[in-house]
């Protein structure tokens, strides 16, 4: 059995709610894990798994825009955090004798793996954008190279790349494997439902659109605005892991930020999905076009309420297209996990004999 350094990117809830599935593993292997996190992260794992909390970025909101000027700032200030985090993931790796580092697009981690000498597994979405050949939408092409650029440098020269997709896609990098999406065991044991109503939501409190769907004649149940309670046709929730799931389970579709794990769980429900990148999000806009490409929900540029009463309209199509989309479990991408972790350790441990 092999000592781990887990690393868990903590921006949004995604990375974490995966980890979660490949930890559990790990564990029931035998594996022993040092999990590391920020933010969300260490707030979701920390609720049932010990986890050292490290220093992370983090995007700056407003509007259901990303703030570049707004994120650097703020990112600056914190730097010497970064350093500190990085002195204290070295005396963890030290002190508990890590041989491999799992990496859900945290850099600190990777980083540290490569000074030691140790072996990277990286887990992730973010590389099938640069590790697979693909086509993009057009008019964002600056966009879509910073984000190949900004990927590169989080977690670079892995020994591994397990990259996740909703839809299939050729492989260019020789250590590169493209898998489903992993999904948590509560998704996979959901049994979806057509409800009368559409799940809405939203990174951050967005206004506008709020406005925008009490013009269209159809009940929607919203959460992420930062308010509660029935107004007009939209029922505005507080968070609750539970209760999405509920929502989102007996949902007859859902409108939504572009994030890779929202649309991933929908798509498995069967859900038709309009897609709403957030604005300067190269990774969303990638996610939603994909979505629109492939039949099952739409994207576009710019939303108004014609648009969306056509994505209701076409709900039957979207809903055909579903029937055929790959539902599949976790069980392909843990079995390669364990045949790495055999394959790397082993490998390390004949070095240092």
């Amino acid at each position: 059995m092999a000592n781990i350094l887990y690393g868990v990117n903590g921006e949004g809830s995604g990375h974490s709610t995966r980890a979660k599935e490949v930890i559990s593993h790990l564990q029931q292997q035998g594996h022993r894990l040092h999990i590391v996190s920020f933010d969300r992260g260490l707030r979701n794992l920390g609720e049932s798994l010990p986890v050292t909390q490290i220093f992370g970025l983090s995007l700056a909101y407003v509007n259901n825009r990303v703030r570049y000027k707004r994120t650097l700032a703020s990112n600056l200030i914190k730097a010497p955090r970064a350093a500190r985090s990085l002195k204290a993931l070295s005396h963890l790796v030290d002190e508990n004798n890590i041989e491999l580092v799992i990496t859900d697009f945290e850099p600190l981690s990777c980083h540290i793996a490569h000074s030691k000498g140790l072996p990277v597994i990286a887990i992730d979405n973010q590389h099938t954008i640069t590790n697979a050949s693909l086509t993009l939408p057009r008019g964002f092409k600056r966009e879509a190279a910073a984000t190949r650029l900004v990927t590169r440098m989080m977690t670079p020269h892995a020994d591994a790349y397990l990259a996740l997709s909703f839809f299939p896609a050729p492989v260019k990098k020789q250590n590169t494997f493209l898998f489903p999406p992993i999904l948590r065991q509560d998704v996979l044991s959901a049994t979806p439902q057509t409800g009368d109503y559409v799940l809405v939501y939203v990174t951050s409190p967005a206004r506008e659109l709020a406005t925008l769907l009490k013009q269209i004649r159809c009940k929607f149940t919203a959460y992420g605005f930062g308010i509660e309670g029935q107004q007009d046709n939209i029922l505005f929730k507080k968070p609750s892991m539970d209760g999405f799931l509920r929502d989102l389970a007996g949902a007859k579709a859902v409108i939504a930020n572009a994030g890779f794990s929202l649309i991933s769980e929908a798509l498995y429900l069967g859900k038709p999905y309009l897609a709403i990148p957030v604005e300067n999000q190269f990774e969303q806009t990638f996610n939603a076009y994909h979505v629109d490409k492939l039949g099952y929900g739409a994207w576009w540029e710019n939303l108004g309420k014609e648009q969306i009463e056509s994505f209701l309209f076409n709900l039957p199509f979207y809903s055909d297209n579903l029937r055929s989309y790959p539902r599949t479990g976790n069980s392909a991408i843990l079995a390669k996990v364990d045949q790495l972790i055999g394959k790397l350790t082993a490998k390390g441990r004949n070095a240092r004999r």
